[in-house]
This record gives structure tokens, sequence and C-alpha cells, in this order.
């Protein structure tokens, strides 16, 4: 798959308590200490053997930098499907293509404060398989490994703070479901 471009200018969609939008913002002007509750997404993509890609955060990113996370995650842009939003930032941040995506965690809600910038999110969490071979986006993404899913809940619990605290908590909640595999 090529490398998908990002919109110059990515607007953010703000929801109220029950994720009914209420407006845009621009992305940079989202994330601070007092960040508005807006859209999100969490995707767990797995290749043909099962394994879980997992990222880390490029270093200049303006929230949780350096953190290990979750394959993607992103915004959707205002009338944009989750599972568009999801292929978009992974042909972006990965240039990969994706298949199978279905929602494991569909209600998930959360805020987590990094070195005084908040996030705060309804942010659906996804389940899927990728395609293709990752070539990071190095504005985005640091590294990548694939893992099994033992290893990657082992990691979690020895490095604990090396990971993104969405990732963390989203990671137990779909294995107590039974949904990590895609």
């Amino acid at each position: 798959m090529g490398r998908v471009t990002a919109s110059p200018v990515e607007l953010i969609v703000l929801v109220d308590d029950e994720g009914r939008a209420i407006g845009t913002m621009p992305k940079p002007e989202v994330h601070h200490g007092e960040t508005p509750l807006h859209r999100a997404f969490s995707a767990y993509l797995f290749d043909d053997a099962g394994r879980l890609l997992v990222t880390r955060r490029a270093k200049d990113k303006q929230t949780f930098p350096g953190m290990w996370t979750n394959t993607v995650c992103g915004h959707p842009g205002p009338d944009e499907a989750d599972g568009e939003a999801i292929a978009r930032r992974a042909g972006f941040e990965l240039g990969l293509g994706v298949t199978g995506i279905r929602p494991a965690l569909p209600g998930y809600r959360y805020r987590a404060e990094f070195l005084g910038v908040v996030e705060n999110e309804i942010c659906p969490v996804y389940v899927g398989r990728f395609t293709g071979t990752p070539a990071p986006e190095p504005s985005e993404v640091w590294e990548w490994e694939l893992l099994d899913w033992a290893a990657f809940r082992h990691r979690q619990e020895t490095e604990g703070d090396a990971w993104s605290p969405w990732c963390r908590e989203q990671a137990r909640l779909i294995e107590d479901a039974g949904l990590h595999t895609a």
C-alpha cells in the first residue's frame, strides 16, 4: 500500500457526555491542560499469524511521546466513520491496509494526563487485521514490534509506564472480554 498523506489541518470533533457532536477544533488547539471531550478511536491490528502490531509513539508527539501503545490511535474527522479513520491513520502512520475491523469496546471513554497535557476522549476500541509491511512515518511512529498477546501483556506488566495508560487499560478490558484476536 502506498503512503497516505495527512490533510493540512486535521479537525477534531468535540462531543458532549453522550458522544453527540457539538463542534470542531483544529487538532493543534485541542490537547492542553483543559482538553475538551472529543471523539477518538484505538485500533489493535494483528497479522495473519495472530501477532499484534504495537507501536512506539514518536518522541516529538504532543501527547504521550515515546510511549509504547496499540497499533494506531487517532481522531475521526467530521462525518468520517471510525473504520474509514482507522484505515486513513494506518495508511498514514504505518503505510498499511486494514481489513476485518470490528468493535471490541464500543463505549470506551478515558481521561489521562502526562506532562501537563490531557487526553479526554470518547474512544471506541476496535480489533482487526493489517495488510502490508509496516513502513512508519517518523513524525508518528518511533518503532514497532509484532508480539503474541501473552508477550504483549507481559511487557505491559513488567514495563508499566513505558506503555500509554489507555493501552494498558484497553488491553485488560479486551482480554477480559475474550476479544484479543482478530
